[in-house]
């Protein structure tokens, strides 16, 4: 008896780990489609999270990496599905236009996109997009920035007039302006003499070219230093220079000890597990999915107390706080200017055309409602504060 005791004990603790897919009897097997692979800090906290949630889930999964933002996306779209993939995940801005294309074709199939815009305008049952309010850890990370700059002001290393920051972005898009700008205003937060430039690379991955930005980011004097790029190329450089760095994505630490300072990043392993009950339940996935600080969507990564300004934990975890509970706004209005004025209106693009025409109020009731109209950013503004060293991309 004991013996049949405990096979039934085996039994109950794999049903369990194995989640709702053995409770509900419907098998779910998920492909994932992403721009780079491991090489990607991006990629890699895409690939991570995959990996975590079906393994914790027990279900199928096949990963496909460097998969331009080309046709080939929609080619593996559809030899995913072919394959048998009830869900089809893909990572990057780029690909969204070939998963519509896929989700038309294939519409007993859950084709579902991260940074994607069209989702709530397309009327797909089957086409979902999905972000996270990235925008709030950012802003905490340049609460961390901000307290660097203190910390250097008052040791004499600059004068308050010399708190420049620096930041390397990938392309002019919103995404891109909505990340500097929130990490702008949370080291503006905490030292308001704050100024900062921006450099772009035209590209998502190019070490290369990501060292280089940082190259001319310390030339101009810049003392502290973050990214919305995915590679090492700009921290490698920070850590020869001695410029700390605020990173994204996941820990530099390792490569980077004397520097690096902390790195916000987007945990999709709740979206993640949440499609895969979803359709193992037989109920519908959001249209436009936003994780949260809440959700736990997004994430600070371990602070490197060898680097950060004395009170930065403290300081982050009361500005967490406060965003968690509402009080604070990271795109509050009373915290920005454009050419001067303050803003109580602004038409955002957040239905997308080929204009990109603004068709959406989100000012009110004081800020600036971002990702709340859809999942991926739309904050476009070029406030005060921060320079654009180049606009090419």
């Amino acid at each position: 008896m004991k013996k049949i005791l405990a096979l039934v004990l085996v039994l109950c603790l794999c049903l369990t780990a194995a989640g709702v897919m053995a409770e509900e009897g419907t098998k779910v097997k998920v492909g994932f489609i992403f721009l780079h692979d491991e090489n990607s800090t991006y990629d890699l906290n895409f690939i991570n999270a995959a990996k975590a949630a079906c393994e914790k889930l027990g279900v199928e999964y096949v990963l496909k990496p460097n998969v331009g933002e080309s046709e080939a996306c929609y080619e593996a779209a559809a030899d995913l599905a072919d394959a048998g993939c009830n869900i089809v995940f893909a990572d990057s801005f780029g690909h969204e236009d070939y998963m519509i294309q896929a989700a038309k074709e294939y519409p007993n199939v859950q084709f579902c996109h991260a940074t994607g815009t069209k989702a709530h305008t397309e009327g797909l049952a089957n086409y979902h997009n999905a972000f996270a309010s990235i925008y709030e850890g950012r802003y905490l990370g340049g609460i961390a920035a901000g307290l660097k700059l203190n910390q250097l002001i008052e040791e004499g290393k600059i004068t308050a007039e010399e708190a420049k920051l620096g930041y390397i972005g990938a392309y002019t898009y919103a995404e891109v302006i909505s990340g500097y700008t929130s990490f702008f205003l949370g080291a503006r937060s905490v030292c308001p003499s704050a100024t900062m430039e921006v450099t772009f690379t035209g590209s998502w991955y190019d070490p290369a070219l990501e060292q280089e930005g940082a190259i001319k980011l310390i030339n101009d004097k810049c003392v502290v230093i973050s990214e919305h790029a995915d590679s090492m190329g700009a921290p490698s450089e920070c850590e020869k220079n001695s410029i700390p760095f605020v990173f994204y994505n996941g820990s530099a630490k390792d490569a980077c000890p004397n520097t690096y300072i902390v790195a916000s990043r987007i945990n999709w392993e709740p979206y993640f597990e949440l499609i895969i009950n979803a359709v193992a339940k037989g109920e519908a996935i959001p249209t436009d999915y936003t994780g949260t600080l809440g959700t736990e969507s997004v994430q600070l990564s371990e602070l490197n107390e060898a680097a950060a300004a004395p009170g930065t934990a403290e300081a982050i975890e009361e500005a967490k706080a406060k965003l968690m509970s509402g009080e604070l706004k990271v795109f509050d209005a009373e915290t920005f200017a454009k050419d001067g004025a303050k803003l109580d209106s602004y038409m955002a693009d957040v239905d997308t055309d080929p204009n990109y025409t603004p068709d959406t109020e989100v000012i009110a009731d004081g800020y600036f409602h971002e990702s709340e109209f859809r999942s991926a950013p739309y904050f476009d503004l070029q406030i005060d504060g921060i320079t654009l060293l180049d606009t090419a991309f």
